[in-house]
């Protein structure tokens, strides 16, 4: 059997049994290297075995750049320097952690001259275009903005500059994620030069807030808010800080923001990479579908901004950031329950994302006997299906493992805020592996009902996968 026929035969068994030959998902970051930065960063490269990382890019925004609150050109290297010492015990956890060498030469430093400065061409803009450029990899990727977004422009502009023939296949790849608009390049040149012409996939998150500085600034509800609390951090991040390189530094900023109590600082950026971890919630199908990174509306063009719970809010034409983002704006003045609508799509995951987090500390200084690893959940079905009213639809987790031995605990849910299907469905036997639900009389052709299995494991702390079930009506 010659290798194509091979791999498309992998292929067609993965689709049969209702789960994907998932690649890893390309992403760049660029970072201003704030404090919350430093905490993403610390977390970020405790997932970069989930990702192909292909570029780290310092860059500047609209609160720092040199001269002006500035972390330092080379503000990365303490964090690099700790995860090379806990790299050799997290390879023991999963090889595909990238070495030091290899994130130390995709490092690179961007446009930090000033505020949105994209005139320049530096060593990180030109990273990022040669990275968009090499025709060797067509995979989409994902440019993340943890700052401004300028050192992505002024790559952006050295393509149309020198490749003006290239933009469509660059355009074509990319997807991406901003942290607030952190400076003006967006509007004053992405946005009418490459996203929208090329209709490029733009999330712009407010509701990352919840994770950032300000989560401690309103009446978050009870359950996520304790996995943020000093309590919970100690016993399950801060435990073996003293023998962990990669949290004593996380540690450090902790108590530099919260002034000694070891609360969750807040890493804003993180959202940006979490939504691209492959946690089987598909949520980079569409920003409309909704996982860890958060869930979004589209706006206008291809942008995708947070979904306002206010009847007839009008958005902003122009910028997503501090003084327009209905968060930012409203978090101290909004009702509670808009305000927990508002954030639900990131806040509902909240105890999954921390729990994996700490499993990720844990394998910074524990053996793979002594810790704990995600389950895999398998579907015996595709994970797209087609259904008619009256359809009794059958789903089933058959193969669903865990690497650990552990038992796992099932649940069916509908995600109703992602479905076009306006109503509910009862789920029978939603706690089992095999379950069932009936399509409803007033489903229309077309609409769809989303259906997450979730999957959690007993082991310490508990780990949760998923896989999403979308039924499209006929």
């Amino acid at each position: 059997m010659n290798r194509l026929l091979l791999i498309l035969c992998v292929f067609c068994v993965a689709a049969v049994q209702g789960f994907a030959a998932v690649e890893k998902p390309r992403v760049l970051v660029t970072s201003d290297g704030e404090i919350d930065d430093e905490c993403s960063m610390i977390r970020f490269l405790l997932y970069s075995n989930e990702f192909d990382v292909e570029g780290i890019v310092k860059t500047s925004s609209q609160y720092h750049w040199q001269g002006h609150k500035w972390a330092g050109d080379d503000w990365e290297k303490p964090t690099f320097e700790a995860y090379g010492k806990v790299y050799p015990n997290l390879i023991k956890h999963d090889p595909g952690y990238p070495t030091l060498e290899y994130l130390q030469s995709i490092t690179k430093l961007g446009n930090v001259k000033s505020n949105g400065e994209m005139t320049l061409e530096t060593a990180g803009s030109q990273h990022i275009a040669d990275v968009l450029l090499d025709e060797t990899d067509n995979r989409p990727i994902w440019l993340q903005a943890w700052g401004g977004m300028n050192s992505i422009a002024r790559a952006l502009k050295t393509i149309e500059e020198t490749h003006p023939d290239k933009m469509e296949y660059v355009a074509g790849k990319i997807r991406f994620y901003f942290i607030w608009e952190q400076d003006k390049t967006f509007q004053s040149y992405i946005r009418e030069h490459w996203a929208r012409p090329y209709n490029i996939p733009t999330i712009i998150s407010d509701q990352f807030i919840t994770f950032g500085y300000w989560w401690q600034r309103w009446n978050m509800p009870k359950e996520p808010d304790a996995y943020l609390r000093e309590p919970w951090m100690k016993e399950n991040i801060f435990k073996n800080m003293n023998n962990n390189p990669l949290l004593a530094i996380y540690n450090a900023k902790t108590k530099i923001k919260l002034k000694g109590k070891e609360d969750f600082i807040g890493e804003g950026d993180s959202p940006s990479f979490i939504h691209v971890i492959p946690t089987g919630l598909r949520s980079t199908e569409s920003p409309d579908w909704g996982g860890w990174g958060g869930r979004y509306v589209l706006i206008r063009e291809s942008t995708w901004l947070d979904k306002v719970p206010v009847e007839g809010y009008q958005y902003p034409p122009g910028r997503w950031y501090t003084r327009t983002g209905w968060g930012r704006q409203n978090y101290t003045k909004a009702d509670q329950d808009k305000l927990e609508e508002y954030f639900k799509p990131i806040t509902r995951w909240i105890g999954a994302i921390q729990n994996d987090f700490a499993a990720r500390v844990d394998w910074c200084v524990k053996s793979y006997a002594q810790a704990n690893h995600q389950p895999m959940v398998k579907l015996a079905h595709a994970l797209d299906l087609k259904a008619e009213p009256g359809d009794k639809v059958t789903l089933n987790a058959k193969g669903t493992s865990d690497p650990d031995g552990d038992k796992l605990t099932y649940r069916w849910w509908q995600y109703e805020e992602a479905d076009t299907y306006g109503g509910k469905v009862t789920i029978e036997n939603a706690d089992k592996q095999e379950a069932s639900f009936t399509i409803p009389d007033d489903t229309a052709k077309g609409q769809t009902i989303h259906i997450v299995c979730e999957v959690t494991d007993s082991g310490t702390p508990p780990l949760t996968r998923y896989q999403r079930v979308v039924t499209e009506i006929q």
